[in-house]
């Protein structure tokens, strides 16, 4: 039989992140999100415990917090350390809702200024040398090309391709239903090159020993996971000869290319599944003064003396 709790009126932080997950599942939080939220969490109390410091959630003040925030900067990449601030905001806002903590310790910590650095953009010429380098009639050659096509035709995030079930593609329609953050799904359009690559892999797949699974990515031992798409580009980057290719790239590569092409910034939103106009600054900046040259080479602003 389970027995009840003891009592506690000081509880330690590591004692509230069990209830913390409950509530960020009630919210409807993606479990990567969970996952970044809990590293921060656990980072902290690692950082708390190393340096002699209490990890009684009331006991943890601003200072500590700032000392923690100081070493991810000098440990970690700055935009690393600014996601870790965001993380830890969420918990000391969860725990001053419940009443866990009376003061919220980041009413006194300013937000990190971080510069970001741009994701860089994949060339015309690297997408083709990456093809290239994945052409062949295996059903890995197949597979890795359709992933690289449908990745670079629409911008879909890693998790969403990953997610794909067998039923969300409609290859007659030109479509595919994605599940997005906040379980929100929409559909993108393909590309014919993009449903020929496809197509292809759905033949190829028929003959997997898999075949029957609904995932509709799959590997040697299963579906494919994050880390596997990842490894895909890795392998696909190397015989290529290029750097390596990160699957993020490929969404901010998209979004360079149809504001370039004359997309609208509204139908960008709506293929890219962004409820906030700032994600149009984010990722718009990966190719910007690309974008800006090329319209001025065509207004040509100050030439028509």
């Amino acid at each position: 039989m389970k027995m009840p709790p003891t009592t506690d009126a000081n509880p330690q932080l590591e004692d509230l992140l069990p209830s913390w997950k409950r509530a960020l599942k009630a919210e409807n939080k993606s479990p990567r999100t969970i996952k970044s939220y809990f590293l921060a969490a656990d980072q902290l109390i690692k950082y708390l415990k190393d340096n002699d410091h209490s990890t009684v959630a009331t006991e943890v003040s601003h200072r500590e917090i700032q000392g923690y925030l100081a070493h991810m900067f000098d440990t970690r990449a700055s935009a690393t350390a600014k996601q870790r601030y965001a993380s830890l905001q969420q918990l000391f806002k969860w725990l001053t809702i419940e009443d866990e903590i009376e003061v919220n310790p980041f009413d006194k910590i300013s937000k990190p200024r971080v510069t970001e650095q741009p994701v860089p953009v994949i060339t015309a010429e690297e997408k083709k040398v990456l093809l290239t380098a994945a052409k062949g009639t295996g059903f890995d050659e197949v597979r890795d090309t359709a992933v690289i096509r449908l990745l670079s035709n629409t911008g879909i995030r890693l998790g969403e391709l990953v997610g794909m079930q067998f039923g969300d593609i409609d290859l007659d329609h030109e479509q595919l239903t994605v599940t997005g953050k906040g379980q929100k799904t929409r559909t993108v359009a393909l590309g014919d090159n993009t449903i020929v690559a496809l197509d292809r892999y759905e033949r190829a797949r028929r003959r997997h020993r898999l075949a029957a699974l609904p995932q509709y990515w799959l590997g040697l031992r299963g579906p494919l996971t994050n880390s596997g798409v990842a490894q895909i580009l890795v392998k696909r980057s190397r015989i290529a000869g290029l750097q390596r290719i990160h699957p993020h790239q490929f969404r901010h590569t998209f979004a360079h290319e149809f504001l370039r092409d004359g997309g609208g910034e509204t139908d960008l939103m709506r293929i890219m599944g962004w409820d906030s106009p700032q994600m149009l600054t984010r990722y718009g900046a990966s190719a910007g003064a690309e974008r800006a040259r090329e319209a001025h080479r065509k207004l040509g602003t100050g030439d028509n003396i």
